[in-house]
Protein backbone atom coordinates (compact mmCIF):
# COMPACT_ATOMS: atom_id res chain seq x y z
CA UNK A 1 0.00 0.00 0.00
CA UNK A 2 1.09 3.41 -1.06
CA UNK A 3 1.21 6.40 1.65
CA UNK A 4 -1.33 7.38 -0.77
CA UNK A 5 -3.60 4.66 -0.10
CA UNK A 6 -2.94 5.18 4.25
CA UNK A 7 -5.64 6.34 5.97
CA UNK A 8 -5.77 9.63 7.54
CA UNK A 9 -7.69 8.46 10.57
CA UNK A 10 -10.00 5.09 11.13
CA UNK A 11 -11.64 3.29 13.93
CA UNK A 12 -9.23 1.45 15.94
CA UNK A 13 -11.71 -1.27 15.72
CA UNK A 14 -11.78 -0.98 12.43
CA UNK A 15 -7.89 -3.32 12.26
CA UNK A 16 -8.77 -6.84 12.54
CA UNK A 17 -7.18 -8.53 15.46
CA UNK A 18 -4.24 -10.41 15.71
CA UNK A 19 -5.04 -13.05 17.98
CA UNK A 20 -2.65 -15.11 20.76
CA UNK A 21 0.98 -14.61 19.99
CA UNK A 22 3.96 -16.06 17.68
CA UNK A 23 5.38 -18.22 20.91
CA UNK A 24 6.02 -21.76 20.07
CA UNK A 25 4.57 -23.61 23.14
CA UNK A 26 4.40 -23.71 26.19
CA UNK A 27 4.15 -20.26 26.17
CA UNK A 28 1.76 -19.17 23.66
CA UNK A 29 -1.14 -21.14 25.52
CA UNK A 30 0.13 -18.63 28.54
CA UNK A 31 -0.76 -15.47 25.99
CA UNK A 32 -4.04 -17.04 25.50
CA UNK A 33 -6.66 -15.00 23.84
CA UNK A 34 -4.66 -11.77 23.86
CA UNK A 35 -5.95 -9.59 20.66
CA UNK A 36 -3.56 -6.74 19.19
CA UNK A 37 -4.68 -4.32 16.68
CA UNK A 38 -1.83 -3.44 15.05
CA UNK A 39 -2.61 0.35 14.28
CA UNK A 40 0.95 1.69 13.77
CA UNK A 41 1.13 -0.66 10.53
CA UNK A 42 -2.34 1.24 9.01
CA UNK A 43 -0.33 4.02 8.77
CA UNK A 44 2.57 2.83 7.69
CA UNK A 45 4.85 3.58 10.53
CA UNK A 46 8.04 2.33 10.68
CA UNK A 47 10.15 4.03 13.15
CA UNK A 48 7.42 3.04 16.27
CA UNK A 49 4.78 0.58 16.22
CA UNK A 50 1.01 1.15 18.18
CA UNK A 51 -1.00 -1.49 19.52
CA UNK A 52 -4.37 -1.25 21.19
CA UNK A 53 -4.07 -4.53 22.99
CA UNK A 54 -7.21 -6.78 24.79
CA UNK A 55 -5.99 -9.19 27.83
CA UNK A 56 -8.83 -11.66 28.85
CA UNK A 57 -9.01 -12.75 32.30
CA UNK A 58 -6.23 -15.30 33.47
CA UNK A 59 -4.03 -14.34 30.20
CA UNK A 60 -0.23 -12.33 29.99
CA UNK A 61 0.80 -9.88 27.75
CA UNK A 62 3.68 -11.68 26.93
CA UNK A 63 6.56 -13.70 28.83
CA UNK A 64 8.52 -10.78 30.94
CA UNK A 65 10.90 -9.49 28.68
CA UNK A 66 13.65 -6.59 28.65
CA UNK A 67 14.63 -5.08 24.81
CA UNK A 68 18.15 -4.17 23.94
CA UNK A 69 16.82 -1.54 21.64
CA UNK A 70 13.87 -0.83 21.89
CA UNK A 71 11.91 1.78 24.20
CA UNK A 72 8.50 0.17 25.09
CA UNK A 73 5.21 2.14 26.90
CA UNK A 74 1.71 1.27 27.80
CA UNK A 75 -1.07 3.05 28.82
CA UNK A 76 -4.17 1.68 30.39
CA UNK A 77 -7.51 2.03 29.16
CA UNK A 78 -9.72 -0.67 31.40
CA UNK A 79 -9.24 -3.09 33.66
CA UNK A 80 -7.22 -3.89 35.92
CA UNK A 81 -3.37 -5.55 35.18
CA UNK A 82 -0.44 -6.77 37.67
CA UNK A 83 2.56 -5.12 36.11
CA UNK A 84 5.53 -7.90 36.61
CA UNK A 85 9.15 -6.51 36.60
CA UNK A 86 12.32 -6.93 38.02
CA UNK A 87 11.15 -5.02 41.32
CA UNK A 88 8.33 -7.04 42.10
CA UNK A 89 4.25 -6.59 41.28
CA UNK A 90 2.61 -3.59 40.60
CA UNK A 91 -1.19 -3.40 40.33
CA UNK A 92 -2.51 -0.92 37.44
CA UNK A 93 -5.75 0.73 36.55
CA UNK A 94 -7.03 2.48 33.98
CA UNK A 95 -5.34 6.04 33.69
CA UNK A 96 -1.78 4.38 34.53
CA UNK A 97 1.35 3.93 32.29
CA UNK A 98 4.56 2.05 32.62
CA UNK A 99 7.87 2.92 30.50
CA UNK A 100 10.81 0.63 29.95
CA UNK A 101 13.85 2.73 28.36
CA UNK A 102 15.95 0.58 25.95
CA UNK A 103 18.73 -1.51 27.53
CA UNK A 104 17.17 -1.26 31.16
CA UNK A 105 17.19 -4.67 31.28
CA UNK A 106 13.72 -4.18 33.31
CA UNK A 107 12.19 -7.07 32.25
CA UNK A 108 8.45 -7.01 32.15
CA UNK A 109 4.66 -8.31 31.60
CA UNK A 110 1.36 -7.51 32.55
CA UNK A 111 -0.65 -10.16 33.77
CA UNK A 112 -4.74 -10.21 33.88
CA UNK A 113 -5.69 -12.19 37.28
CA UNK A 114 -8.90 -9.89 37.73
CA UNK A 115 -12.16 -11.12 35.90
CA UNK A 116 -12.90 -8.44 33.39
CA UNK A 117 -10.48 -8.18 30.47
CA UNK A 118 -8.02 -5.39 30.49
CA UNK A 119 -7.65 -3.03 28.00
CA UNK A 120 -4.39 -1.02 26.80
CA UNK A 121 -2.62 0.64 24.44
CA UNK A 122 0.99 -0.21 23.69
CA UNK A 123 4.00 2.36 21.91
CA UNK A 124 7.24 0.60 21.08
CA UNK A 125 10.08 1.70 18.97
CA UNK A 126 11.28 -0.71 16.00
CA UNK A 127 14.90 -0.92 16.51
CA UNK A 128 16.07 -3.48 14.13
CA UNK A 129 19.58 -4.78 16.26
CA UNK A 130 16.97 -4.95 18.93
CA UNK A 131 17.37 -8.72 20.96
CA UNK A 132 15.00 -9.76 24.04
CA UNK A 133 16.07 -11.81 27.08
CA UNK A 134 13.50 -13.56 28.65
CA UNK A 135 13.91 -13.69 32.30
CA UNK A 136 12.14 -16.42 33.45
CA UNK A 137 11.86 -18.74 30.72
CA UNK A 138 14.20 -20.92 28.60
CA UNK A 139 13.42 -19.07 25.37
CA UNK A 140 15.12 -15.96 22.89
CA UNK A 141 14.25 -14.27 20.10
CA UNK A 142 15.81 -13.32 17.01
CA UNK A 143 15.04 -11.08 14.12
CA UNK A 144 16.07 -13.12 10.65
CA UNK A 145 14.95 -11.29 7.27
CA UNK A 146 12.27 -9.04 9.47
CA UNK A 147 10.82 -12.12 11.11
CA UNK A 148 10.80 -13.46 14.59
CA UNK A 149 12.39 -16.26 15.49
CA UNK A 150 12.44 -18.42 18.83
CA UNK A 151 15.18 -20.42 20.56
CA UNK A 152 16.22 -21.86 23.58
CA UNK A 153 18.72 -19.83 25.52
CA UNK A 154 20.99 -22.37 24.34
CA UNK A 155 21.00 -21.62 20.95
CA UNK A 156 18.48 -24.60 19.74
CA UNK A 157 15.40 -23.45 17.49
CA UNK A 158 12.07 -24.31 18.73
Amino acid sequence: MSGADKPVALSAESVAPRIGSGYPEPFASRVGGRAKRVLGDAFGLTAFGVNLTRLPPGACSSMRHAHSHEDEFVYILEGTPTLVTDKGETLLQAGMCAGFAAGSGDAHQLVNHGATDVVYVEIGSRHGDDSVVYADDDLAVRRIDGQFRYFHKDGQPY
